[in-house]
Parts: C-alpha cells; sequence; structure tokens
C-alpha cells in the first residue's frame, strides 16, 4: 500500500492521539498539528522519521494557512480537535459562545479551506471530519456545541458534493461517549441559581459524577474503525462510532421520520398549483 502523508488536529491526547498512534503503526508519515509541542515528545522519539510536530493555534488563519502551505503534499486531512463548553445556554459568556464556534466550527472550516487547493489539483485525497452524535442529535447543555458541529455536518456534507467530482472523498466520523477523561476535559459554565434544579442542572451533576464510568467508546477501538474507512474505495459519508451513538440516532431518525411524514398534508397546502418547486438533482 502506498504511503499516505497524514494532518491531524488535536493529536495530542484521546481520539486524535490514538489515530495518530495507529497511522503511524502502519507506516504512513503524520503531520501532527497541536498546541502543545512537548505533549508529542515521546510519540516523536518513538517515531522520529514518519512523525512531524507542528505547533499550529486552530484559532489563529494564518497560521493553518502556513501549516498547509509547508505540507503541500498532504493525502488525508482530520478535523479532530474539538471541546465541549457545557451548561445552559444563558449561562454561557460572550467569549463561550464565541471559543466554541471558533474551535468546533471555524478551526475545520479554516483548515478544509487551507488544503482543498493542494488535493484538488492532484485529484485525489480525504477530508475526514470527526463530530459527534452530537452533530446530529442535541441535549440540554450543550447549546453551542451542538450549533457548532450541526454546523459541521451541514458544511461537510455540502462540500463532499463539490469536491467529489476531483477525486476527493469526505469521512464525517460520529462518535459517542469516549473513555479519553472525559469528564476533566468538559469546561463547565458558572452556574445561575434558577439553572441548579433544571433539567440542565441535573444533567450537569450526573456528568460530573457518572461521566467517565459510563464512558463507553474505546478511543484504539474508534481509531481502528476511523483508519478502516478512511481506506475504503468509497466510503459512506456519515460513520457512527459507539452503541450510544448508535441508539441515540436510530432513535432520533425513526422519530424525525414519522414527524415529517405526519405533516404531508400541511407541507403541500402552501403550494401554487402545478409548481414542483426547487428540488436540487
Amino acid at each position: 500500500m502506498a504511503n499516505q502523508k497524514w494532518f491531524i488536529t488535536g493529536a495530542s491526547g484521546g481520539l486524535g492521539l490514538a489515530l495518530t498512534e495507529k497511522v503511524l503503526a502502519q507506516g504512513h508519515p503524520v503531520v501532527a498539528a497541536v498546541r502543545r509541542v512537548e505533549a508529542m515528545q515521546a510519540l516523536k522519539q518513538a517515531h522520529p522519521d514518519l512523525l512531524q510536530v507542528e505547533s499550529v493555534d486552530l484559532a489563529d488563519h494564518e497560521q493553518v494557512r502556513a501549516a498547509a502551505a509547508r505540507h503541500s503534499d498532504v493525502d488525508v486531512v482530520v478535523n479532530n480537535a474539538g471541546g465541549a463548553v457545557i451548561g445552559a445556554m444563558e449561562e454561557m459568556s460572550e467569549a463561550d459562545i464565541e471559543q466554541q464556534i471558533a474551535l468546533n466550527l471555524l478551526a475545520p472550516i479554516h483548515v478544509t479551506r487551507a488544503f482543498l487547493g493542494a488535493l484538488r489539483a492532484r485529484k485525489r485525497g480525504t477530508f475526514i471530519h470527526v463530530t459527534s452524535v452530537g452533530g446530529r442529535a442535541a441535549f440540554p447543555g450543550g447549546a453551542l456545541y451542538h450549533a457548532a458541529k450541526f454546523g459541521l455536518e451541514g458544511f461537510a456534507e455540502a462540500v463532499s458534493q463539490e469536491i467529489a467530482e476531483f477525486g476527493i472523498k469526505t469521512i464525517i466520523i460520529e462518535p459517542g461517549s469516549m473513555r479519553t477523561d472525559f469528564v476533566a476535559n468538559i469546561r463547565w459554565t458558572a452556574e445561575l441559581d434558577e439553572y441548579k434544579d433544571s433539567v440542565v442542572g441535573k444533567l450537569r451533576r450526573w456528568i460530573a459524577e457518572n461521566g467517565d464510568a459510563y464512558a463507553s467508546g474505546d478511543p484504539v477501538k474508534m481509531a481502528d474503525a476511523i483508519y478502516t474507512v478512511s481506506q475504503m474505495p468509497e466510503p459512506p459519508l456519515r460513520t457512527v462510532l459507539g452503541g450510544d451513538a448508535y441508539s441515540v440516532l436510530e432513535a432520533g431518525y425513526a422519530g424525525s421520520l414519522a414527524k415529517l411524514q405526519a405533516q404531508k398534508d400541511i407541507a403541500e397546502s402552501v403550494m401554487f398549483e402545478g409548481k414542483a418547486g426547487f428540488v436540487p438533482g
């Protein structure tokens, strides 16, 4: 199998680190884009020839463009970096709102933009966007995380249709819970008294007490699955990882379809006679 050069954001921990280790074990070179270069020191010593570590602040679009220019021969781009601020929407500061959209939506958009031209010119390559079950289903306490991840799903789906004819594949990965210091990695809003006994307050306490114990996804197995999907000649646009994610989405999709079908009459009742409407082919 030919070598593929990978560019992976958020490579220093959790799923990003597991995927970096998997790709290196397969003999492929990896550019690990991280905030803290020292976090990759041990892995760099283990794979001195294959691993390059880049200090990239994903919120700095100039740094992103410069990294892409240095690595214009990348074959696989993985938008993996992300993180959640949990709490009621009303509890979130303006800084929380800006940070959630910047990290979880704007950063992957700008990474994709930075690498796309070189992949298009070579007529091959793959974008892997790690979203979440929270990119298709929403829960109280994650309003801005969901806003960003839903947005990333829409962005990736639209761009996938624009770039397929240039031989570029798009893969959306939707993990459920993961055993990766899940609770420690959450940032919490400052709690307002009005929300202490609300659905958000109860969820906040449940996650703090039980989150790590219930997290079921094995990041090493997830990395294996992502790598396997990435090597498919025609991978599915979306891949769900985790039994919890599968259950949530299966119930959500089934319920959404039933509700949609119940609205067929009212949907059609507002149309001009003889007009089919705008349905892209």
